[in-house]
């Protein structure tokens, strides 16, 4: 497969760099806020008695998520990995920066990730006493049918739903109201998108799909997801009148009626292609005598630098055409001339205010630990360290099994998480209980990833450590248990169960597995007896058709592929039991 050139420095240095690059070239507009170094803040936007709006995602789709931040739109961007959801830390940063007393609203695309994320980022903000509501937004219609709208993920549609938020935010909405107006638009606003081209990951340099030259991919995601059929390459008319007939067949619209309409390159598109595709969509509107209010034309939604373009109508009356047209500046999108003036020092004092008033921790009292088991604190934290060994290496296989039925970058998030780890249990001290690791590896994980991986790993960690809290060491059944917890929590966390073609279809027989292998007497027997199972389970999803996650919009395409969640849980389990391995053969 050929390599793709990029001009980026070191991979793991792409995204600070891209924070500072942007934040440097808009000071007047950008400004980061908070010790993630991930919330890109509006220099002019937030105010006393003002609804912040926070946006975020992925980086990868730029100008989205922080070209949106300015006045009269959001207040804030969360800016995740590349692809990935920021982590509950880099949101919260965001929200504590803008909070200003009336509420904070969350916009972001309906996905997996980025819905654990901002929900967990939700719940210790309501925890500290903040109201927050959410949307996400829903418009791509190749992703699932009307009947499952509330499935379908977030494209370019953000563009129009972010407007109108942060429309009525800026003239004082309540809270409510400003999601109320949000979810309006979120459901007046249609989407479909056609890729002619793959992008390619920086940390791989691969393309994340195969498409023949002479074919194009209808319905495709913006993370490079497969779209609902592949066809060959037809003209921009034919196209464009394909992409329409399925928007207009949805939104039934009359007419006399006035909508919106954004044309969006996904990232190496040229305005040529992208303004003979509005020159047909305004003639099939004209034929419906539609009027369209305002258009834009460009890259608004990207993918890297994926081939391809995205359509998006919005359906106006006279609120939505009222806040769309109500007067905003950012680096992305400025609509008429607004007032300015610097809010920064009101963030300030109330970023101060909610770290003096924060809860300090109170130090609990030494418990007795059971100290039977041959897993000791420091095998464990080797075990894990050899997992994120195995998952570094396995991080290409990974990436392409993902490719396949996702967005590619599996491989490349876990990477992320697990370096992360390694680095969290270096500096563990010694005498660090399995279950304080546990906690530490938690915190790494979700700090680093976000993602769908993030809280499902952290929360497994979590349950995992808690669940053997009263230990030192692991015997078989601990370790069972220790197994059992982590599945546990990513059910809870996932809302997945075996069957949908997700990780939980490794753990299930994992868990199963071990439990019986815990009999035995041998922890290595049940990390083997746990690794087998995984690999059964892992090798299964092949014939499964995905119901989670983003690989679920494939339906019946989905079938014949492994799904990658399933794939790591293998290689971690592997890992540990290889591990172990080790440590029986050096006593």
């Amino acid at each position: 497969m050929t390599k793709t050139k990029k001009l980026i420095n070191a991979p793991e240095d792409i995204i600070p760099q891209l924070v500072s690059g942007m934040v440097a070239a808009h000071p007047d507009l950008l400004s980061v806020e908070g010790d993630s170094g991930r919330a890109i803040v509006a220099v002019d936007g937030p105010r006393d008695g003002k609804v912040g709006v926070v946006v975020g995602g992925g980086s990868g789709h730029e100008p989205a998520f922080a070209g949106y931040v300015g006045r009269g739109l959001a207040d804030a961007a969360a800016v995740g990995n590349i692809f990935a959801s920021p982590s509950p830390e880099q949101i919260l940063d965001a929200a504590r920066a803008v909070d200003c007393g009336a509420g904070i609203l969350f916009l972001y695309g309906n996905y997996t990730g980025d819905v654990m994320n901002f929900t967990m980022a939700a719940e210790e903000l309501e925890a500290a006493g903040t109201a927050v509501q959410q949307v996400q937004v829903a418009d791509d219609i190749a992703s699932a049918p009307v009947e499952r709208r509330d499935e379908r993920r977030g494209i370019a549609g953000d563009f129009f739903v972010f407007k109108i938020a942060g429309a009525a935010a800026d003239l004082g909405e309540p809270l409510s109201r400003v999601a109320a107006l949000a979810q309006k638009a979120n459901l007046a606003t249609f989407s479909m998108g056609v890729a002619l081209g793959a992008c390619s990951l920086p940390q791989t340099g691969k393309p994340n799909f195969e498409i023949g030259d002479d074919e194009m991919e209808i319905g495709m995601g913006l993370h490079g997801e497969p779209g609902i059929r592949r066809e060959k390459l037809a003209s921009a008319d034919s196209v464009t009148d394909e992409l329409m007939d399925t928007i207009l067949g949805e939104m039934a619209p009359k007419p006399g009626d006035r909508v919106a309409v954004l044309v969006n390159g996904l990232g190496s598109t040229s305005q040529v292609e992208l303004y003979i595709i509005f020159n047909r969509l305004k003639q099939i509107l004209d034929a419906r005598e539609i009027t369209i209010h305002r258009a834009w034309v460009g890259e608004y939604a990207t993918s890297l630098e994926m081939a391809g373009a995205s359509i998006t109508l919005i359906r106006l009356d006279d609120e939505l055409t009222t806040l769309l047209d109500h007067p905003c500046r950012s680096v992305a999108l400025t609509v008429g001339a607004v007032e300015s003036g610097s809010t920064a020092d009101v963030r300030s004092s109330r970023k101060t205010a909610a770290s003096t008033n924060a809860p300090q921790a109170s130090p609990s009292a030494p418990v007795a630990l059971n100290e039977s088991g041959l897993i000791t604190p420091t095998i464990f934290r080797r075990m894990m360290q050899h997992a994120g060994d195995q998952i570094i290496t396995e991080r290409d296989w990974l990436s392409e099994l993902d490719g396949v039925i996702g967005d590619g970058d599996h491989g490349v998030t876990m990477e992320i998480g697990w370096k992360a780890v390694q680095a969290a249990l270096n500096n563990a001290p010694a005498e660090e209980t399995i279950e304080g690791s546990c906690k530490r590896m938690a915190k790494a994980f979700l700090d680093a990833v976000g993602a769908s991986s993030g809280p499902l790993y952290a929360t497994a960690f979590l349950r995992a450590g808690a669940a053997v809290s009263d230990r030192r060491n692991l015997g078989p059944n601990a370790l069972a248990l220790w197994l059992a917890a982590a599945l546990q929590g990513i059910r809870d966390r996932g809302r997945a169960e075996a069957g949908d073609k997700t990780m939980i279809d490794a753990w299930v027989p994992a868990v199963e597995a071990a439990q019986k292998a815990a009999a035995s007497g041998s922890e290595l027997a049940v990390l083997q007896a746990a690794r087998d199972g995984a690999e059964a389970g892992m090798k299964a999803t092949a014939d499964l058709e995905s119901r989670r996650g983003r690989s679920a919009k494939l339906g019946a395409r989905s079938r014949g592929h492994i799904d990658p969640g399933a794939a790591s849980t293998y290689v971690i389990l592997r890992a540990m039991a290889a591990a172990m391995e080790q440590e029986a053969a050096a006593q």
